[in-house]
């Protein structure tokens, strides 16, 4: 059985389509939800789905405690979902290939450190895209710089606030990001 830790710091709906997911699943299983904000929503899908959750500090995930957790419940594959954090350097080194991360974007325009939710969509419109998306890709050591696993697309249109494209963003977000965790599952033999 895979162990999956989701790590998040907002309001959960990603970490919620992929507990609900994987709730039954005869490969995986969600372990633990890591969260670094003490009133993100996410604490509280974590336990409407009875998946018990863990609350850090911005100095546990620096420090190693973190990956000493993580480690302690013999994780396989972490998952950020809604994560606003640098993953450290050492908790890369101890997952290798084994850390995915989604974007709301299509990457690599629209990333790195401070770009995340309405951020990037008053970006790609400030911009005058004529299109956005999603990006899943796995962690390295820089924000949104890892090796891209998937994209899909949307269009932005000429009346759009980043509100509805935030709508149209998280729909491809649930759609698609449970169905590649998936895929990142080792092979039954």
């Amino acid at each position: 059985m895979v162990r999956i830790a989701i790590l998040a710091s907002g309001s959960g709906t990603n970490a919620q389509r992929l507990m609900e997911h994987f709730k039954d699943h005869e490969q995986a299983q969600v372990m633990l939800v890591g969260c670094d904000q003490p009133r993100a929503g996410v604490l509280q899908r974590a336990w409407d789905h009875m998946v018990p959750s863990y609350l850090f500090s911005n100095d546990d995930l620096k420090n190693g405690t973190v990956l000493r957790e993580l480690q302690a419940l013999r994780v396989d594959l972490v998952v950020l979902a809604g994560f606003l954090r640098l993953i450290p350097v050492e908790m890369v080194r101890a997952f290798p290939d084994r850390i995915v991360n989604i974007h709301p974007a299509l990457l690599p325009k629209y990333g790195g450190k401070g770009m995340f939710g309405h951020r990037v969509h008053e970006a790609v419109i400030a911009a005058g895209e004529q299109e956005s998306g999603i990006t899943i890709h796995l962690v390295n050591e820089r924000y949104d710089e890892g090796r891209v696993l998937f994209q899909a697309k949307c269009e932005v249109l000429t009346n759009d606030t980043a509100e509805l494209l935030a709508e149209r963003i998280h729909a491809l977000e649930h759609a698609h990001y449970p169905r590649i965790v998936e895929s990142l599952l080792p092979s039954q033999p």
